[in-house]
């Protein structure tokens, strides 16, 4: 059907209106934007994503902690060392200053209290919960890039439709003046 609407362009017709012309315009315009738009707005929005990740890894240090308690055990992990697996736990470190500070923060479940782990630290020396891990980055950046060009092309979508509306009322109001002439063209001619 799109296909058929952009014909209008180069089709000559004596049936052909302007606003029929227009629409093809818009539709043709609509496809360009989504085939540009939509790809920049995702790439942009999962660069922006994986960048504030790279500035928290940066941002943070690695310290060795020990847990304080046992690590609950996570039901239905399939991948030992990924983070869909990760449980809170209470963990002590050392901090710079040589204080000993404890904390929550996400650790491998099964680990027992008295188990060493890697915690990461902001530059404050403050115990970030849930770092971000590598891989955590990736299926954020990922995920954000989809919605955004997914959001990007359905609002030019909706624009292209906003456009239809409006060039449909011009169509049919001037449908109606032209039927206005004809049924008076009508009247003067009956005897």
């Amino acid at each position: 059907m799109p296909l058929t609407k952009i014909r209008w362009l180069w089709l000559r017709n004596p049936l052909k209106r302007g606003t029929d012309v227009a629409e093809s315009w818009l539709l043709l315009a609509t496809g360009l934007l989504i085939a540009v738009l939509a790809p920049a707005a995702g790439v942009t929005a999962a660069g922006a994503v994986s960048h504030a990740a790279e500035q928290q890894s940066r941002a943070s240090v690695p310290v060795t902690a020990v847990l304080t308690e046992d690590a609950p055990t996570a039901i239905g992990v399939d991948t030992p060392g990924g983070t869909a697996g990760r449980v809170h736990a209470t963990v002590r470190w050392t901090a710079g200053d040589g204080t000993v500070r404890t904390g929550v923060t996400a650790v491998q479940p099964g680990l027992r209290a008295g188990d060493r782990t890697t915690a990461r630290v902001d530059r404050h020396g403050s115990l970030l919960t849930d770092p971000v891990t590598p891989e955590d980055a990736v299926v954020e950046s990922i995920a954000v890039g989809i919605v955004a060009a997914s959001t990007t092309g359905l609002l030019l979508i909706g624009a292209d439709k906003a456009g239809v509306v409006l060039l449909n009322r011009r169509r049919y109001a001037q449908w109606e003046k032209d039927w206005a002439g004809l049924d008076a063209q009508g009247r003067h001619r009956q005897p």
